[in-house]
């Protein structure tokens, strides 16, 4: 199992309470990729929002830095919003990362969990599904063929035309990233392409039956089974023990959700939800390494095996020492314990 971190580039608050600038939190976002590389995680994914607070509304700008400053750790979006792009540029982008990177690029690409990138480029929320359906299927175009044919309703077409630069890997690694939809489970497997399930509530043994949809989906449409690929991605941090690490995720942790949960309808975060998601079955990933490493284990049982994780510790507004800190720890501590179980 490929263990890493996902970070959607939130502005920090430093020791004294005080809100970094921007670059000043860039430069320690990028301390922390680097920090990942020096203790042989195997992924770093960067999302992307439009949104105050955020700052990855260009991730492979900064995946690009991180490619100067990284030697093996494999670099991904997490997730592309496919929805509100264009597939040339986003194909041209990530190919010049994989070139930049030596062939350690991929993208993970989904629709989004926020829709402000809709208004600001011009595009109507009521096409949400449609929009990803038929990008996707342009992506997927342009990653087989140099030579692109290809006609839709919200680009203009194609005829013959070259799409340059081409990428290192071939073919280049796309994933799909998912909630909760089934449809969205169906069609990473009719694809064939590698699945991306973020779970950031709930009991992570739920998804179960859409996970088999996808496996079921993949089969049925004649690709080889040993080639799946279901990743997770889920809110979490690694502490020295379990106690210190709920200390110190809990408070940010329960502010940032409870913030969300205004803009979505959502009640408060409670001292009791949080608990009962950082339980046994609860999505959340936060605790000592040894705690978290066999929770991982039991998630991959109840998914009938996952081949990567990634820890998304942004939601805490953690200290960068302490995300360094944890970083450290998943390298060392925990993620040795995943890898020698399996």
């Amino acid at each position: 199992m490929e263990i890493g971190i996902d970070s959607f580039a939130a502005m920090f608050n430093n020791d004294a309470g005080t809100s970094l600038d921007d670059q000043d939190s860039m430069e320690e976002l990028l301390q922390r990729i680097e920090q990942a590389d020096r203790f042989g995680l195997d992924i770093f994914g960067i999302g992307e929002h439009h949104r105050k607070g955020f700052l990855d509304s260009a991730p492979t700008l900064i995946l690009a830095a991180a490619a100067a400053r990284t030697k093996q750790i494999r670099l991904t979006s997490a997730v592309t919003v496919l929805s509100a792009a264009d597939p040339v540029r986003v194909f041209q982008n990530f190919a010049t990362l994989d070139l930049i990177s030596k062939g350690r690029a991929e993208m993970v690409v989904g629709r989004g969990s926020f829709v402000e990138s809709f208004p600001l480029f011009g595009l109507n929320l009521e096409d949400y599904d449609a929009l990803f359906t038929e990008k996707l299927g342009l992506l997927l175009n342009i990653r087989k063929n140099e030579f692109v044919t290809w006609s839709g309703k919200f680009r203009p077409a194609l005829h013959n035309q070259p799409v340059y630069p081409r990428p290192l890997q071939d073919p280049f690694p796309i994933w799909i990233g998912v909630g909760g939809t089934p449809e969205s489970f169906v069609r990473a497997g009719r694809l064939g392409l590698p699945l991306m399930v973020a779970i950031i509530g709930g009991e992570t043994h739920r998804f179960r039956p859409l996970v088999d949809l996808y496996r079921e989906a993949w089969v049925k449409a004649g690709h080889p089974p040993d080639q799946q690929k279901v990743g997770l991605h889920s809110l979490g941090y690694v502490g020295k023990t379990t106690k210190e690490a709920i200390e110190d995720f809990y408070p940010g942790y329960a502010a940032g959700m409870t913030k969300i949960g205004k803009e979505r309808g959502w009640p408060p975060t409670t001292r009791a939800s949080f608990d009962a998601q950082s339980g046994p079955k609860g999505a959340l990933l936060v605790g000592g390494p040894e705690d978290v490493a066999e929770k991982i284990l039991r998630h991959s049982e109840a998914l009938g095996g996952i081949s990567r994780l990634t820890f998304q510790m942004d939601s805490a507004s953690l200290p960068h020492e302490k995300l360094m800190e944890s970083i450290e720890l998943v390298g060392t501590k925990l993620a040795p314990i995943v890898k020698n179980a399996q």
